[in-house]
């Protein structure tokens, strides 16, 4: 009230407060604007310095209009002043709404305002004539120590120099920030920005034309007071913005609450907190980790990430976890009334993402035992070649070579014969049963070549179509021989099928396969799968994939299965 006084009381050629329309009304305004939202961003970010800025640039709004006062000693301290309030302007466009400086030019820019409005402004007073430099009814300037025009001119000018670059380079951030802002960003900052460049637009365009000496009829301290003006209340609005937000997120419990429907939280968290990008992720206790709503495990944000993590908790235990734009950090209130809005869905959601992570652990470890399983094969089947068919072998060469050499009765060689003969047909089972268990052409030349070498041996006529044939991992090429040499085998034992064929292709990164044969088919719905058919289906979704069986009476059967993978 006092700096209103003050200026009700200047008289029209007073140097700080210009001759304008609503002059009282507004550095009331400005002021109170200022510390007002200074006092709502202190009171839940303690430990951030955007609220005690703002306070600070309201006083120092108010201290600014001393230089109008009549008295000798307010006036000094006010001409000593009364810049300084562009400090906190300064700070409050380049870090809003974080409250952080970005980078070492940021920190550089709030100094040399800092220097220009305190340590050269005081410099100049010592050699200032008030009533020269300020107005005719001026009082006596107190920390003047020598009256020297031309230092003081000099002083001025460089000043109004400093201005200009810094208006420039402040502009410059602002444009550089603005591209790179995000959208909720950009949504949260807009007042301000916008009030920042015009007010910097126009103490540049003030200040230059100070020190180019342009006169003309434009008012530039009036426009300049106006643009001061719009950054408090822009400031205030981005406040006021925040707290009716807060109360908007009662129509998020209406949105999902609707009977009927299905609740899509993570759109209805995303819209209520205006940002498309919200993902959620939930806190799975058993697992000590954070899953998506598919059941897949997620790494929450670092601090100082491109994204940030809010954690939702109850009862001291994290519930869910929401990843956000950084831009919602700054309004606390609107994340938790949005969360305490969704609470019910929030629960509901998280038990339905545990389970599909205890889905996801079953069908790794699943896939995990097939893996396993492969490997346990290919061992045996290596063990066989390199230990039992060695053997064999050896046996038989011995064998062929004591009957060439044996002497005696004719009985004593055919029983040799007849020994390695027994050896012969015994080495060919245990090559048959090694292929059997894994065969070496699928390890080596990959599923073409291994299927089109079982067709070659097959009970009935077989084509093999696979034009495109890669190799995949051990374990799926693995699983689609077994899988196929099964619907072979049925097609010949129960189908009496006179051929078949057999197809490989991808589906992007599906491996499909199919078995066709022209046997007598079955009905469906009469019967039921058979164990042959469920192992397969079984080998095939401990991958993740699919298997489909269609037949119908006298139209033969079709085996189709799709697995996921990649081509190597």
């Amino acid at each position: 009230m006092g700096a209103a006084w003050i200026v009700s009381k200047a008289g029209l050629d007073r140097p700080v407060v210009p001759v304008a329309p609503l002059a009282v009304p507004l550095a009331l305004l400005i002021g109170w604007s200022f510390i007002g939202s200074g006092l709502l961003s202190w009171r839940p970010r303690p430990g951030n310095l955007l609220g005690p800025v703002l306070v600070f640039t309201g006083f120092a709004w108010f201290a600014s209009t001393l230089p109008d006062s009549h008295n000798s000693v307010l006036f000094t301290i006010g001409a000593a002043v009364y810049p300084l309030f562009y400090v906190g302007i300064v700070y409050l466009v380049l870090s809003f709404p974080s409250g952080q400086l970005q980078g070492p030019v940021g920190y550089a820019l709030v100094a040399a305002t800092f220097v220009l409005t305190t340590v050269i402004q005081v410099a100049w007073l010592f050699f200032v004539d008030s009533r020269k430099f300020f107005c005719r009814t001026c009082p006596a300037n107190l920390l003047e120590v020598a009256r020297e025009d031309a230092v003081a001119t000099g002083l001025l000018f460089f000043q109004r120099i400093g201005v200009v670059a810094l208006a420039l380079t402040g502009l410059a951030l602002m444009v550089r920030r603005w591209r790179r802002a995000s959208r909720p960003e950009r949504r949260a900052v807009l007042p301000v920005a916008v009030a920042g460049t015009l007010a910097v637009a126009a103490v540049l365009a003030a200040f230059l034309a100070s020190v180019l000496g342009v006169t003309s009829g434009i008012p530039f301290n009036v426009v300049l007071y106006y643009a001061t003006a719009a950054v408090s209340v822009a400031v205030l609005v981005v406040f006021l913005q925040r707290r009716m937000a807060q109360g908007a997120v009662a129509g998020l419990v209406v949105e999902l609450g609707r009977p009927g429907q299905t609740a899509d939280l993570r759109g209805a968290l995303s819209r209520a907190l205006g940002d498309p990008s919200l993902a959620l992720a939930y806190w799975v206790p058993a697992q000590s980790r954070y899953v998506d709503t598919g059941g897949r495990p997620v790494e929450l944000s670092e601090p100082g990430a491109a994204r940030a993590s809010t954690v939702i908790e109850r009862d001291g235990q994290p519930v869910a976890a929401l990843i956000h734009d950084p831009a919602l950090q700054y309004n606390p209130g609107l994340v938790d009334s949005a969360c305490a809005a969704a609470g019910l869905t929030l629960d509901n959601e998280r038990l339905a993402a545990e389970l599909r992570a205890r889905l996801v652990e079953l069908q790794a470890s699943r896939a995990r035992l097939v893996t396993a399983a492969g490997e346990a094969r290919r061992r045996i089947e290596r063990d066989l070649h390199d230990g039992a068919q060695q053997q064999l072998v050896a046996l038989k060469i011995s064998l062929g070579l004591a009957r060439q050499l044996v002497t005696g009765p004719p009985e004593a060689a055919d029983l040799l014969a007849q020994t390695e003969q027994q050896a012969a047909e015994a080495l060919e089972e245990l090559r048959e049963l090694a292929r059997g268990i894994y065969p070496p052409l699928l390890a080596d030349l990959g599923l073409r070549a291994a299927l089109e070498a079982q067709a070659r041996k097959a009970a009935l006529p077989v084509t093999i179509e696979a034009p495109r044939a890669g190799r995949f991992p051990q374990e799926i090429e693995a699983a689609v021989y077994f899988c196929v040499l099964e619907a072979l085998q049925n097609a010949a034992k129960y189908a009496q099928a006179s051929a078949a064929q057999v197809a490989l292709g991808h589906d992007g990164a599906i491996l499909v396969f199919t078995v066709t044969d022209d046997g007598r088919g079955f009905d469906q719905a009469t019967t039921p799968m058979g164990t042959g058919a469920q192992g397969m289906a079984d080998r095939l979704s401990a991958l993740g994939g699919t298997l489909e069986i269609t037949s119908a009476p006298g139209q033969g059967t079709r085996v189709t299965a799709r697995v996921p993978t990649a081509a190597r």
